[in-house]
């Protein structure tokens, strides 16, 4: 095989933890591509035995005291053998246009090294109109890019970054975690706790205890239309808020208990 077909081709790479609820949906819609990654952090469902019934390469991170996936990305993403990464969510669907669309990208001449591509989020069943097009730099050339071990973080690319057009709403990744209230909860106490240390240098007070979340929800439920979506769209809104007020009551808290 030539070098430069070997250029032309698309490692896709999913991470894992009881994952057993949409892994095969999953799977099924990245079939196409030319190699799928999953790289599991311990399961003790039938994740692997449905990723190794469905073709994938299946490898193991330690899950260890990890409640989040970021540990484990960039060493699946070293793990996969072409030179492209399309990087996916165990609970993430790619369109039937998507994988045509970023194979006519790297065919391109001088392409963009990064793509971000637009993602739809659920709630409650509903689209949310105020989290589109959430964008995901989730492909992109595998010997520039570089994903830190820390919630939340976007890979690092040393290169060009496009966006795919957000008006095409075909070539947009489709998010099944359609969270419940509890979920959400859960996600507020997990997510606020690792996002302390990435503050820890902001000086907030008492005032930002008002101020933050009450910004989060105008924008989230004003600015981005989240009223178009209903009781789902206000209750997300007022969950964007809550979690602001959580982070900075946390950091709030940590500070009095060292002084």
């Amino acid at each position: 095989m030539s070098h430069t077909n070997l250029e032309k081709k698309i490692s896709v790479v999913i991470n894992t933890y009881n994952a057993e609820k949409h892994l095969a949906q999953v799977v099924d819609s990245v079939k196409h591509f030319d190699e799928i990654i999953v790289c599991d952090m311990e399961s003790t469902d039938d994740t692997i035995t449905i990723a190794k019934s469905m073709g994938c390469k299946v490898i193991t991170f330690p899950k260890g005291n990890y409640n989040i996936v970021e540990p484990a990305r960039q060493f699946a993403i070293d793990h996969a053998t072409h030179p492209w990464i399309l990087v996916v969510d165990a609970d993430e669907l790619i369109s039937e246009q998507l994988r045509p669309y970023l194979y006519r990208h790297i065919a391109t001449p001088n392409c963009a090294d990064g793509l971000y591509i637009p993602r739809k989020n659920y709630f409650m069943g509903q689209f949310l109109h105020a989290h589109y097009p959430d964008y995901i730099l989730r492909f992109f050339r595998k010997e520039v890019a570089h994903w830190p071990a820390v919630i939340h973080a976007v890979p690092q690319i040393n290169g060009t970054i496009s966006y795919i057009p957000k008006r095409n709403h075909a070539l947009a990744i489709e998010h099944l975690a359609n969270d419940s209230i509890a979920t959400l909860f859960k996600k507020t106490d997990t997510y606020s706790d690792y996002e302390v240390p990435r503050r820890r240098h902001k000086n907030y007070g008492a005032g930002n205890l008002l101020t933050r979340p009450a910004f989060r929800f105008f924008k989230s439920y004003i600015l981005k239309g989240g009223f178009r979506d209903g009781a789902p769209g206000f209750i997300h809104a007022v969950w964007d808020a809550f979690y602001q007020f959580a982070v900075v009551a946390k950091l709030i808290e940590e500070r009095k208990n060292k002084s």
